[in-house]
Parts: C-alpha cells; sequence; structure tokens
C-alpha cells in the first residue's frame, strides 16, 4: 500500500523541490555509486547528473509512475540491464545518458521510450546492434552529432560521428553478415582440411604397415618359407 509519506518523502542525500504540483528531486554531485532506492513515488523530474553510478539495473524506476525526465549525465555508467527503464520508458520526455562510458546498450532497454534521448559522449562501439538502437529512438537534434564511434568493427569510422557514417550509406548489419559469413567459411575450410588430412594419414600410415610387412616377409630365410608352406600343405 502507497502512503502520503512514501509519496511525498525526500531522500535524506536529495533535496526535493515542488513546483506547480511537478516534484523535483536534486541528486546532483552527491557522490552516489548507485541509484537511490527510497525516491518519491511522485517523482516528475529526477537529476542523479554529476556522481559516480556505474551501472542501470532493472527496475530501477519501475516505481515512479509520474516520471517526466530523468538526467543521468556525467557519471561512470557502463551497463544498462534490458529492463532498466521498465515501467517509466513511455512517460519519459527526456532522457539524459550522455557524457558515460557506455559502449553499447541492449535494444530491449529502450522498448517504449518515446522522449527525446541525449547519448552524446560515450564511448561507443560502432555495429550493427547499435546502429539497430538508434534507429528505434528519438536522438536530441542538439548532441546528435557528438554520438562517435571511439570503436568500430571497421576501424575506418573510428572517430567520426556515427550519424554521420550511417547517412554516408554505410550499413554495419550488413558487414556483420559478411564477416558471419567469411566466419562460417574459414571454419568450414577448416573442418574439411582436418578430414583430409586425416584420410592422407591414414592411407599414409596404411601404406607404412604394408610395406613394413613385406619387407619382414622379404627378410625371412626361404627355408623357412618353404617349411611354413610344407606344413600347410600336410594340414590340408
Amino acid at each position: 500500500m502507497v502512503t502520503l509519506q512514501s509519496i511525498s518523502s525526500c531522500p535524506k542525500i536529495c533535496h526535493c523541490t515542488e513546483k506547480n504540483g511537478m516534484k523535483t528531486v536534486h541528486c546532483t554531485s552527491r557522490n552516489l555509486e548507485t541509484i537511490p532506492t527510497d525516491l518519491p513515488k511522485d517523482t516528475v523530474s529526477l537529476l542523479l547528473d554529476s556522481n559516480k553510478i556505474t551501472k542501470i539495473p532493472n527496475n530501477a524506476f519501475k516505481d515512479l509512475y509520474h516520471l517526466q525526465e530523468l538526467d543521468l549525465s556525467k557519471n561512470a555508467i557502463e551497463t544498462v540491464d534490458t529492463s532498466a527503464f521498465k515501467g517509466v520508458a513511455e512517460g519519459l520526455h527526456l532522457l539524459d545518458l550522455s557524457h558515460n562510458l557506455i559502449q553499447s546498450v541492449p535494444k530491449e532497454a529502450f522498448t517504449k521510450l518515446k522522449g527525446k534521448i541525449r547519448l552524446a559522449n560515450n564511448p561507443w562501439h560502432c555495429e550493427c546492434s547499435l546502429q539497430e538502437v538508434l534507429r528505434e529512438l528519438k536522438l536530441d537534434p542538439e548532441t546528435v552529432n557528438e554520438i562517435s564511434c571511439q570503436t568500430s568493427v571497421q576501424e575506418e569510422y573510428v572517430g567520426k560521428p556515427l550519424i554521420q557514417v550511417l547517412d554516408s550509406g554505410i550499413n554495419f548489419c550488413n558487414f556483420h553478415h559478411k564477416t558471419t559469413d567469411v566466419a562460417m567459411f574459414v571454419t568450414m575450410f577448416g573442418w574439411f582440411t582436418m578430414v583430409i588430412s586425416y584420410i592422407v594419414y591414414y592411407v599414409r600410415h596404411n601404406q607404412e604397415d604394408a610395406r613394413r610387412h613385406l619387407e619382414y616377409l622379404k627378410s625371412l630365410p626361404s627355408t623357412q618359407i618353404s617349411k611354413d608352406f610344407d606344413t600347410i600343405s600336410t594340414v590340408l
């Protein structure tokens, strides 16, 4: 049961203000390493920027049904879990994840997100999955050119704005498929080479055994061979 106190209380480490019935929770520069769990249920704007948060776990904001603005910029975020924004994605007008340490995010993390999102100044790894994520998002036009490739599946795009690369007609997913096809071909060729090598080894090994056996027979004294033959004839 949600009580009035749980709705309006403010975390001790933060500062809360209210204007026109809209509550803002200020947790800027509080040396936070994790997202507070005792946030007011009626929070409309949550400012968690300039902290030391490293991860956004699943269901981190699930009880904040009125949340419209979420600022997580200037942290040390590396990981965004699949259900990180579950329960609030549809209501968010602005999500700021700029100036963090994010290299990639699961596509599912932004499902149902219709608001503006800022992803600038992160060490993005440019490849197919990131391309698919960005295709579904409403990126902030003022910071979109600051989404750059720190690393990439194709080295020539390192250091370049991702949007410019995509606008030039580059498709990382096509490159991904080609890479997969090449890897499959190499694997099949490796197996084929191993099979051929085994067959060659098997044939050569048998030839060597046959040669040794023939040389052994040749080395036997002729009298011994005759005796063996006579013995066999007598038996017959």
